[in-house]
């Protein structure tokens, strides 16, 4: 029991440091989002001030940390992608370098997709520990059919309807899906697509296509770039890349989405969901930290840091939309604003 204490406490303490990651990259992602309208180019997003600025201040606060012997479960290759990548985005490096630096990827992203992707990997790497003892916990007390029976709900239940199951989730995202479950009110609509052409690792390529497969619900009227197959970009290209669940909003109409990655046959992503939800904003308290996960620990961290003591019933002052896709700053920033109102 002591050994399993130690443990977890020092798996705590690496997942401890996936924060910085995950906040940066909520921030950025926040940042990229609002400049797709805009159609901008690399050139004119290196030469973007508050862009350069928000990497930069990660830049120095990442380079502090791992000169303070930080990070050690992240891997050399992921450390050194990340720093040529601060570089590159921040234009401390000459984009003709850039395909040779990372040539095993074809040229086929950006310096500014790279770099999420490889927040991606930073996070996953920081907090396999934490993953780890707690699916230990999880086998050693939960039995097999306490097991499927976490696995119902509206989600699980659209995906049989569908013909997927859990199986074509990754264990990471059938906890994020059982997690969030309980916020979800209603799933209004889906679309159901399909992706094709990747490259032999999975990734996507030049070649790499989408194309609806079936929808319905409220997504039956709405018009789709993928109505007929279409080249894979966007969003969607991140989250084949990634592989993460997403959780946010529609960039053109603002919608409340869910899309699940989800993997048939192979370890490849073969198909994308996308669920149109509506959110249980009467969520007890309590409930809303559960839903949240790490992003609870996150959001309560920030505001501490502004010297204002935590009160769990600032979730209440959130929309759930909010609390599960805004950047962690920008929430603690919000609850800043409004207990300083209080004063």
């Amino acid at each position: 029991m002591a050994g399993h204490l130690w443990g977890y406490y020092a798996a705590l303490a690496i997942d401890k440091e996936a924060q910085i990651f995950r906040e940066f990259r909520g921030r950025l992602s926040y940042e990229l989002t609002h400049r797709i309208p805009g159609n901008l180019s690399i050139l004119d997003m290196i030469a973007d001030a508050s862009l350069h600025r928000l990497i930069n201040q990660f830049y120095i606060l990442f380079n502090t940390h791992r000169q303070n012997n930080a990070f050690t479960e992240l891997s050399s290759g992921t450390i050194v992608d990340l720093l040529l990548l601060l570089k590159y985005t921040t234009g401390r490096l000459p984009l003709r370098d850039f395909e040779q630096d990372f040539k095993n990827e074809k040229g086929h992203f950006s310096p500014f997709e790279l770099l999420d992707i490889s927040l991606g990997k930073a996070i996953d790497e920081l907090a396999r520990p934490i993953d780890a003892i707690r699916h230990q916990a999880k086998t050693v007390t939960v039995g097999t059919s306490r097991k499927e029976k976490e696995l119902a709900g509206m989600v699980f239940d659209l995906m049989d309807s569908l013909d997927f199951s859990a199986k074509n989730l990754i264990h990471r995202d059938i906890l994020t899906v059982n997690r969030i479950q309980p916020a979800i009110a209603a799933v209004r609509g889906h679309t159901l697509y399909r992706i094709s052409g990747l490259d032999e690792q999975g990734n996507p390529s030049t070649n790499s296509m989408i194309a609806i497969q079936s929808r319905g619900g409220v997504a039956l009227g709405m018009k789709s770039r993928a109505d007929q197959p279409t080249s894979l970009m966007g969003v969607k290209r991140t989250i084949v890349s990634t592989g993460h669940v997403y959780i946010g909003k529609g960039q053109a109409d603002g919608a409340l989405i869910v899309i699940l990655p989800l993997r048939s046959g192979t370890e490849f992503i073969s198909h994308l969901l996308l669920l149109h939800v509506e959110y249980d904003e009467s969520l007890p308290i309590g409930k809303r930290k559960e839903v949240l996960g790490y992003r609870y620990n996150d959001i309560k961290n920030l505001v501490n840091e502004y010297n204002i003591r935590w009160d769990d019933h600032y979730l209440g002052k959130i929309n759930l939309s909010d609390l599960f896709s805004k950047p962690v700053d920008i929430l603690a920033g919000q609850i800043h604003q409004w207990a300083a109102s209080q004063e």
